[in-house]
């Protein structure tokens, strides 16, 4: 089964395994808006967390999309490309951004859970 975690940087992670799949909060889309342009990272590019992977674009702001765990890219979701609009609709779903096989588990342990997020997010307001 996997787990969720989140961070300050409104990022979303399923881990399932050592694979972390990567998306933007529910809350982070509704900050931007409706999304025109998603860009994915390439399968295979090396990652440290913190760093900037992924870009989506609203009419209102561009962010960058953060990797919030190091390792390597195993998979990038195509389907933004196309259907950006995705993001609005599904955004801790099929809206994924990326997956990153995590060079280390323990890494984890400085993510907030649901709760920890949501008292975040509420405290920024």
């Amino acid at each position: 089964m996997a787990s969720n975690y989140f961070t300050t940087d409104h990022e979303w992670i399923s881990l399932d395994g050592d694979i972390a799949t990567v998306g933007i909060t529910n809350h982070a889309q509704e900050q931007l808006g409706d999304v025109v342009f998603v860009e994915v990272p390439e399968a295979g590019r090396t990652v440290t967390a913190g760093e900037a992977v992924a870009v989506v674009e609203s009419v209102k702001a561009a962010s960058d999309v953060f990797s919030p765990l190091a390792g390597e890219v195993s998979e990038a979701n195509a389907a933004l490309a196309d259907n950006p609009a995705l993001v609005n609709e599904d955004p801790e779903g099929g809206a994924w951004f990326f997956k990153v096989r995590i060079a280390d588990a323990g890494a984890v342990a400085g993510l907030m859970d649901r709760a920890a997020y949501e008292a975040f997010v509420a405290s920024e307001s």
